[in-house]
């Protein structure tokens, strides 16, 4: 396509915007699509009955005739591939090996002749993992552990899931337990249905240690995350180890039972009576002696 080319988009030209498996349908100006780097990030333009056989478009930031990335008549150019569904009456652009500098501002639509309009897409980058915080929990091995996963009441009917590591890109794809199968052999997932979801982890062993990410799948944009540092220690260890919860208990029950002990000698004299008892018999070990001392003199 050359730059003496002008495009028009028909009025009535209807965009979806799709992101991985998720489309966002929208009439504003500037839509806002998001993607992690190193994924791809799917574009889907519908159009109207009539315009099969024009020649669809991607182009960015100014759309000026080396801006165009992409057009029907090539099915792949660099990291950028297109498909023309007539029959669907939708073409899709993908790009994939996403970096931060595919960031911006970009455009898609139908050459027709006539002036350049369209709407726009801006699309971001984000970095492939998660989190700025990361919830720490312990256990042993042979041993189960709970894991709670809060989200936000808005998403209590999505689908929710849980992944070994820290990539949020492929979290839902690698999940060993989703909401839609509750339970698999080691893996159960319930869902209070409100503020959050809890995955409980039986039979433990160390190789259970490590990261986990709990995914609230997002019907638009992208899904929310919540990061777990798991660690599976030897349950000889744990038996040697007080666990830290019951440390405060133990040391306010020893001192509770040694103020009850002081105070039961105050009152009973038992402990005065006890130092009494122990110089009498110190006294009459005395006495003993000062006997058998005598008996030899007089032999």
């Amino acid at each position: 396509m050359s730059s003496q080319v002008k495009m028009k988009i028909p009025q009535n030209l209807l965009f979806i915007f799709c992101i991985s498996l998720t489309c966002v349908t929208d009439a504003a100006e500037v839509i806002h699509v998001s993607g992690y780097e190193g994924s791809a990030v799917r574009v889907s333009c519908n159009y109207s009955q009539g315009y099969e056989f024009y020649e669809k478009y991607m182009c960015k930031n100014g759309c000026g005739g080396s801006d165009v990335i992409i057009t029907t008549s090539e099915t792949k150019k660099n990291k950028y591939s297109i498909n023309d569904d007539k029959k669907a009456q939708t073409f899709t652009v993908t790009i994939s090996d996403l970096q931060y500098k595919d960031a911006g501002k970009y455009r898609c639509g139908v050459v027709e002749g006539g002036s350049n309009i369209g709407t726009e897409v801006r699309v971001d980058v984000f970095p492939d993992s998660c989190c700025h915080s990361v919830t720490k929990i312990q256990s042993y091995d042979g041993g189960s552990v709970s894991i709670s996963c809060p989200y936000e009441s808005v998403y209590q009917n999505n689908l929710k899931y849980i992944c070994r590591g820290n990539q949020p890109s492929t979290c839902l794809q690698q999940a060993v337990v989703i909401s839609d199968s509750k339970q698999t052999t080691q893996f159960t997932l319930t869902d209070d249905r409100k503020s959050q979801f809890t995955v409980t982890i039986t039979n433990l062993t160390q190789k259970d240690s490590g990261s986990y990410l709990c995914g609230v799948h997002r019907n638009t944009g992208l899904d929310v995350f919540s990061a777990v540092e798991l660690e599976v220690t030897d349950v000889t260890y744990q038996d040697y180890i007080l666990p830290a919860a019951l440390t405060p208990l133990l040391i306010i029950t020893l001192v509770l039972v040694m103020v009850l002990i002081n105070k039961i000698c105050k009152l009973k004299g038992v402990c005065r009576g006890e130092r009494r008892t122990f110089n009498h018999i110190y006294a009459n070990q005395d006495v003993v002696m000062r006997s058998k001392q005598k008996q030899k003199s007089a032999c």
